[in-house]
């Protein structure tokens, strides 16, 4: 009679328990920031160095505004290497900033705020107010001012002052893209 009373008691508890996990608010995770923005889309034409570049360092999401990440791709590009954009845009800004050069792309047609592309160390060639198309030279890769072991192209990606995966900006042919193949041709005469 007394294990019947306390089993009784405890599945009570249970359902108690479990009704209020079910209708509590759920609570952000420490890798989602408010204000994180996950409809990027997937617009560029163009890595913005070679074809498909070695990511040297991926992004890393701070948790908070202020916190430890990684805001940007490391791409490996040696100095000299071509910079594109790798979307249509206006230039915000071409200069240096703490000794780097650094350009920054404001993306057409990507919502409000829109979203801007940042690519450094650069030697620029564009200038502040200019209109760049996908593919386009923006600079090229300084031989310093990297932040990595080699000579690379951090690149970047934000919204208002909200960081983003830059990766998301590519198409999934772009990003997976893998050698070319020869498919067999079944059914058609072999030229004498």
């Amino acid at each position: 009679m007394r294990a019947n009373r306390c089993l009784g008691m405890c599945l009570g508890l249970l359902l108690v328990l479990t009704a209020t996990l079910l209708t509590s608010a759920p609570r952000p995770t420490p890798l989602e920031p408010a204000g994180t923005d996950t409809s990027v889309p997937a617009i560029a034409h163009t890595w913005p160095v070679g074809a498909r570049p070695a990511v040297l360092r991926g992004w890393e999401p701070p948790a908070t505004v202020y916190g430890r990440g990684h805001r940007g791709v490391d791409l490996a590009a040696a100095p000299g290497t071509p910079v594109r954009a790798v979307a249509a845009g206006r230039v915000l800004f071409a200069g240096r900033v703490a000794g780097k050069g650094v350009v920054s792309v404001e993306l057409t047609g990507t919502g409000d705020p829109p979203l801007r592309t940042t690519y450094e160390p650069v030697r620029t060639t564009v200038s502040k107010g200019d209109e760049v198309t996908a593919g386009e030279v923006v600079g090229t890769v300084e031989p310093r001012g990297s932040h990595c072991a080699a000579t690379c192209l951090h690149w970047g990606l934000l919204r208002g002052d909200t960081y983003l995966d830059p990766l998301s900006l590519l198409p999934a042919w772009l990003l997976h893209r893998g050698p070319s193949r020869l498919l067999p041709v079944l059914g058609v005469p072999v030229p004498s």
